[in-house]
């Protein structure tokens, strides 16, 4: 949606500011800015320096339906490498090793066949990426990187803020039962969660996808996976966070989209959302991070959902992230942690808004379908197959969970479980409602 810089190099203070106040204004109509301020050529300058470092030059550009510009970097140029920690680092070559399912107690099938079987009688399909609909496929020895455009970083309130959380919306303040949990700042969560002290060595759900009403541009809407490690009420927190997420300020659209997060220092400085900045390494070729997902889920018709799985290599330690049907995206080294170069000792799984109180009322920004819990299959959003690996890097079924929501007037949650769906739950919300002033 944002204004292309087809140039690396710098481009002049004056063309650049013609070009984006004509572009950057018909955005904030299309985005319901109500304040715009005339952008400096020095702010533009430093904006494109920025740019150049994250937009590494491409073997070959891809044109998205959806408008994005997707980049087919260099294995070896990608963001990920001019991260300090990693300047000697290797690229894992040797694929990780899969987590191995464990058997159900009659043994005769695993549940991943039940559930496969479960999903095909119940209209349940697989999303894929827009961007692959044209047919073109990044060359092998490349990954696709969505390029980041001037337009994207005058969204964020700064260009330090660009591609991060904001720092005030992770309380310090956390609840012990969920730690990830900000209290008040206008951040909302329906989520389960597995105890504080265990040792966890990675996750998986799988998630069906919509595309949530967000009423306010600088507001959200995501649902994701956490994996927690590190103290939940100091500076030292360390989060590996993926899902899909709508967020109109980040991505120019309200087109859901799938996402990662990593931090070591509780959202402090560390980490980004994707790859705007250096850490994580992208290894597959035809997903791209950031990128719409297509098909959506639809009321009362097809649902559409995706697979995330994160889990620690037993052999190198590195984080790795598999999307849909295992296919491996890349991966966390090891060393961009402190506690998770260990272990986790909480996953949660759930949505997560903003209310920002626009006009004084809880926003109408919706979490995951816009519909209770209570609605079920069909309506609303859910999560199911919840798993945990341990630590003989086996999956095994997420039993002891608990379940939170700051306001079930305005998004809830309610868990099951089933032999096809194993330990699963509904959750979302309309938000504004006439329970919900």
């Amino acid at each position: 949606m944002g204004f292309v810089v087809k140039k690396r190099g710098f481009l002049s203070a004056l063309v650049l500011a013609l070009l984006f106040f004509h572009r950057f204004t018909a955005v904030l109509s299309a985005l319901n800015y109500t304040n715009y301020r005339q952008v400096s050529s020095v702010r533009l300058e430093r904006i494109q320096r920025h740019l150049d470092k994250i937009n590494k030059p491409a073997a070959m550009t891809i044109e998205s339906p959806d408008g994005d510009i997707i980049d087919c970097v260099h294995k070896r140029k990608q963001p990920a490498l001019d991260h300090p920690l990693l300047k000697n680092h290797k690229i894992q070559r040797e694929p990780p090793e899969m987590p191995r399912l464990k058997l159900l107690k009659d043994g005769e099938e695993l549940r991943s066949e039940r559930t496969k079987k479960s999903n095909e009688a119940g209209g349940v399909r697989g999303s894929w990426q827009m961007w692959h609909r044209n047919g073109t496929r990044c060359p092998k020895g490349t990954v696709p990187i969505r390029r980041s455009t001037v337009d994207d970083v005058l969204r964020a309130k700064s260009l330090f803020d660009f591609g991060k959380k904001q720092r005030r919306s992770i309380s310090l303040a956390r609840r012990r039962d969920a730690p990830d949990v900000a209290s008040g700042n206008g951040h909302e969560h329906a989520i389960a969660y597995t105890g504080s002290s265990e040792e966890v060595y990675g996750a998986k759900a799988t998630i069906n996808v919509w595309d949530p009403t967000i009423q306010v541009v600088n507001e959200f809407s995501l649902s994701q996976i956490w994996i927690l490690s590190g103290s939940f009420d100091g500076p030292d927190l360390n989060s590996i966070e993926a899902g899909w997420q709508v967020s109109p300020e980040l991505y120019g659209d309200s087109r859901p989209r799938l996402f990662t997060y990593w931090t070591s220092d509780s959202y402090q400085a560390t980490g980004c959302y994707n790859l705007l900045c250096s850490g994580f390494v992208q290894t597959h070729s035809r997903i791209a991070i950031g990128a719409s997902i297509s098909p959506l889920s639809s009321y009362t018709g097809n649902q559409y959902d995706i697979s995330i799985l994160v889990w620690k290599d037993p052999k190198l330690g590195n984080w790795w992230l598999s999307f849909g049907d295992n296919t491996l995206v890349g991966y966390w080294p090891a060393e961009l942690f402190t506690h998770l170069a260990k272990h986790a000792t909480m996953v949660e799984w759930g949505g997560e808004v903003v209310n920002s109180r626009a006009n004084g009322k809880h926003t109408a920004t919706q979490m995951g379908s816009g519909h209770f819990a209570e609605d079920g299959f069909g309506k609303a959003s859910y999560f199911r197959n919840l798993e945990i690996v341990d630590s003989d890097n086996s999956l095994s079924s997420a039993r002891s969970i608990s379940t939170m929501a700051e306001n079930t007037n305005c998004y809830n949650i309610q868990s099951s479980y089933s032999n096809e769906w194993g330990t699963h739950f509904y959750y979302g919300g309309p938000g504004n409602n006439p329970r919900c002033p």
